[in-house]
C-alpha cells in the first residue's frame, strides 16, 4: 500500500513537471508567427456556442434553487431583505465563475482530450508534422487562447441569468420587482468583488484549455487511450480549478484585509 501511495505521488509530480514544460511551450508558441487568427475564431464559436446552452440552463437552476433553499432561514432571522445581497455577492464572487468553469470542463475539456487523442492515436498530428505543419501552434495554442478568451464570457452570460432566476423567486414569493432586485444586487456590489472574480476567470479558462491539450496532444495506449485522455481530462482540470480558485481567493482576501 505505502509502494503503491508512493508511486502515486511520483507520477503526480512527474504529470505536473511535464503539464508546466507543456505551458512553458504554449507561452513560446503563442508569440511566434505564423498567428492562426481564423482557427482562433473558429476555435471560439464551436466552445462559447456548444456550452452557451448548458451554461445558461444551469446558472438559471443555481440562482433559482439558492434563493428558494436559502429564504426560509433568512426568514427565521428577520433578513429575507438581505436575500439580494447574499445571493447577488454569492454568486458573482465565488458560485459562478466556479460553475460554469466545472461546467465548461466537462463539456470543453474532455472534448478538446478527445478530438486531440483520436488525432494522435490515428496519426493526424504525426502527418502534420511531417508536412511542416506545426501542429502545436494550430491544434493546442488556439484552443488554450479560445478557452482563455470564452470562458470570462460564458461566466458573465451565466452570473446574469442566475441573477435572474433568483430575481424571479423573489418576485413571486417576496412582490420584490426585478428594477428593486437589481438595484440592490448592483449597489450590494463594488469593484473588490467584481475584478477578483472576473480575473480569476481567465486562470480558469486557461486551466481547463491546458490540461485538454495536454491530455489530448500526448495520449497513449491506441484508441482506449482517448476515452482515458478524456477522462482523465475533466478530472484533472476540475482539481486544478479547485486550487487556482482557492489561490484567488486567498489572495484577494489579503488585498480585503490591507
Amino acid at each position: 500500500m505505502a509502494l503503491k501511495f508512493t508511486r502515486n505521488i511520483r507520477q503526480f509530480f512527474i504529470e505536473l513537471g511535464e503539464l508546466s514544460y507543456f505551458a512553458g511551450r504554449f507561452f513560446r508558441e503563442s508569440v511566434k508567427p505564423p498567428f492562426e487568427f481564423k482557427e482562433l475564431l473558429r476555435q471560439c464559436y464551436q466552445m462559447g456556442n456548444r456550452s452557451l446552452v448548458l451554461v445558461l440552463v444551469t446558472s438559471f437552476i443555481i440562482g433559482l434553487v439558492l434563493d428558494l433553499q436559502s429564504r426560509p432561514t433568512m426568514e427565521q432571522f428577520g433578513a429575507v431583505s438581505m436575500m439580494p445581497n447574499m445571493v447577488g455577492i454569492s454568486i458573482v464572487r465565488e458560485l459562478g465563475p466556479v460553475i460554469t468553469a466545472l461546467v465548461c470542463a466537462g463539456r470543453i475539456a474532455s472534448g478538446i482530450g478527445a478530438e486531440l487523442g483520436s488525432m494522435r492515436v490515428t496519426e493526424q498530428i504525426d502527418a502534420m508534422e511531417v508536412s511542416g505543419t506545426n501542429p502545436f501552434k494550430y491544434l493546442v495554442v488556439t484552443r488554450v487562447m479560445a478557452t482563455t478568451l470564452m470562458l470570462p464570457l460564458l461566466v458573465i452570460l451565466g452570473d446574469g441569468l442566475a441573477l435572474y432566476g433568483s430575481a424571479l423567486v423573489e418576485y413571486f414569493k417576496g412582490a420584490v420587482s426585478f428594477e428593486l432586485y437589481f438595484n440592490t444586487v448592483f449597489n450590494a456590489l463594488s469593484y473588490g468583488d467584481l475584478i477578483p472574480a472576473t480575473v480569476k476567470t481567465f486562470f480558469f479558462g486557461f486551466a481547463i484549455g491546458l490540461v485538454g491539450c495536454y491530455k489530448g496532444y500526448y495520449c497513449k495506449k491506441g484508441t482506449a487511450g482517448v476515452g482515458i485522455a478524456a477522462n482523465t481530462a475533466v478530472v484533472f482540470t476540475s482539481m486544478v480549478l479547485f486550487v487556482i480558485d482557492f489561490v484567488a481567493v486567498f489572495i484577494s482576501d489579503i488585498f480585503y484585509e490591507l
